[in-house]
């Protein structure tokens, strides 16, 4: 058989591939020697070299009640999680965050910690209580000081902090006085205190987070009653509530952007629904986009649209919310970037002959999950995610601001912990996420959920999500297999 010059050429990198042990391991191309004519060429090669983009941030996350304990301490006032936790029943085991990781008082080994693990970017929540005891007023000066301390040595061990201003611990004064969430008089004292802070941490702080995953809190706090303030309200009064969580946090874009000094970045932190395509055809591909659009129209959709779709106010009919016009420019208040929290895909979708053009197919049975029931296993999820919110939106900046896995996570004798699905887990996930930057989506960081084993909301310390192991007898903080995992993946800086 006679062959061309570049038959020859293909075949001689075939045999070097097998020589060097890489066909095996499902690799094409060797990155590393060849040189690339075309872009596709070279998104194949980056892929392959499985390397993030230059700069890219490696960072975990926490937030307040979860870790923070110290409920009665240097003037916080009480919140609805305060409240919530200690009505019997209402939490696994009845357990309560007040003392929870005590990293209010832990925070410098915590620090540490992250620094030890190359993280550069540190995601935590400000206690609103912390600050404004009663949700308004007269500030603390003692919670104020807590979080520039706070800032000050993360920037002292070289960790850019971002900040979440809203993680779900309404101050309880909100709830008595107004109803919380049900009253737009709850978003104005949103945005009053996130213009406050950020004036307090402005020369600290770069990065804001508004919210945090509107459609939890609100869903799960105002709808089915299962988390804080544990409200079953009806369809129009929990629409309501929806609306007033989007317009605080545009009320928030505006008072940040009015008192924190220029060059703040300003986003949210939204647990969106991630539709998956469940064949990459070009016609499930459409489908799944416009899932996601429709999917996320009480939130996301509305804050980077400025509009509920039609589809929402024909699905909401009379239940629809109130609002204006002027309300939705408030909501639409333009984003620096836009953060997302990925766990598993919200459904796996195709393309349709109906109204929606899509229908969403039920889970198998036999779907992996995690120690969380509700955490269906699906690494395309953190693939889709970020692509089509920035194909649907046009974001030119995006953060994977929570990502993470239960598990079982048992201390061995000579206190090790090899959990080795969470390694799996982010091995899997990181895979995928990392084939959405080489094909040129904007993410700029990531950061692990969770920096250590906290009070999980209704589930209590019987779950553990950390690259850290809590001995909640004691407190220590013991590192897990993932930990090491992360340290290496953050030095290099590549799916490892």
């Amino acid at each position: 058989m006679s062959t061309s010059k570049n038959d020859q050429k293909i075949l001689g990198r075939r045999n070097f591939l097998k020589s060097a042990g890489l066909t095996a391991a499902g690799l094409s191309v060797a990155p590393a020697l060849i040189s690339f004519k075309n872009p596709v060429e070279q998104a194949v090669a980056n892929i392959s070299e499985r390397s993030f983009p230059e700069g890219f941030l490696w960072g975990t996350a926490t937030a307040a009640y979860q870790v923070e304990g110290a409920v009665n301490e240097d003037g916080r006032g009480t919140t609805i999680w305060d409240t919530f936790s200690h009505i019997p029943g209402k939490v696994k085991n009845n357990d309560t965050g007040d003392v929870a990781c005590d990293m209010y008082h832990r925070y410098p080994s915590d620090i540490k910690l992250m620094k030890d693990m190359n993280v550069k970017i540190f995601r935590f929540s400000v206690a609103w209580s912390r600050i404004f005891p009663d949700g308004t007023g007269t500030p603390n000066q003692k919670g104020i000081d807590f979080y520039k301390r706070l800032t000050d040595d993360l920037l002292a061990n070289d960790i850019q902090s971002f900040a979440t201003l809203y993680h779900w611990d309404l101050p309880q004064a909100l709830h008595d006085k107004y109803k919380g969430w049900e009253s737009r008089a709850t978003a104005k004292a949103f945005g009053d205190y996130a213009g406050f802070i950020s004036k307090q941490l402005g020369d600290r702080v770069k990065h804001y987070f508004t919210l945090n995953e509107m459609s939890t809190f609100v869903e799960l706090g105002y709808g089915n009653g299962i988390f804080a303030p544990g409200l079953q309200l009806p369809q129009a009064g929990l629409n309501q509530v929806r609306h007033h969580a989007v317009l605080a946090h545009g009320l928030a874009v505006q008072a940040i952007r009015a008192n924190a000094p220029s060059g703040t970045k300003i986003g949210l932190a939204e647990n969106l629904s991630v539709p998956v395509p469940i064949i990459d055809t070009p016609e499930n591909i459409k489908a799944a986009e416009i899932a996601m659009r429709e999917e996320n129209a009480g939130y996301l959709t509305v804050v980077m649209e400025g509009k509920y779709t039609d589809k929402f106010l024909k699905r909401t009919g009379a239940d629809a919310p109130k609002f204006t016009e002027e309300d939705l420019k408030i909501i639409s208040s333009p984003l620096d970037f836009v953060g997302i929290n990925v766990y598993n895909p919200a459904g796996y979708v195709q393309a349709a002959d109906n109204e929606d053009g899509y229908k969403t197919l039920p889970f198998a049975k036999s779907q992996p999950r995690s120690t969380s029931q509700w955490q269906v296993l699906g690494p395309e999820s953190l693939y889709w995610a970020p692509k089509n919110v920035h194909k649907l939106w046009g974001v030119k900046e995006l953060y994977i601001t929570e990502n993470g896995t239960s598990g079982t996570d048992e201390l061995t004798p000579d206190k090790h912990i090899y959990d080795t699905d969470r390694v799996s887990f982010m091995r899997n996930y990181l895979t995928q996420l990392q084939k959405a930057t080489a094909e040129g989506v904007p993410v700029k960081g990531y950061f692990y959920w969770s920096l250590m084993d906290n009070f999980e909301w209704t589930s209590g310390y019987g779950t553990r999500f950390g690259l850290y192991y809590v001995d909640y007898k004691t407190l220590e903080r013991i590192p897990k297999e993932s930990a090491a995992y992360f340290k290496v993946l953050a030095r290099d800086n590549k799916v490892v």
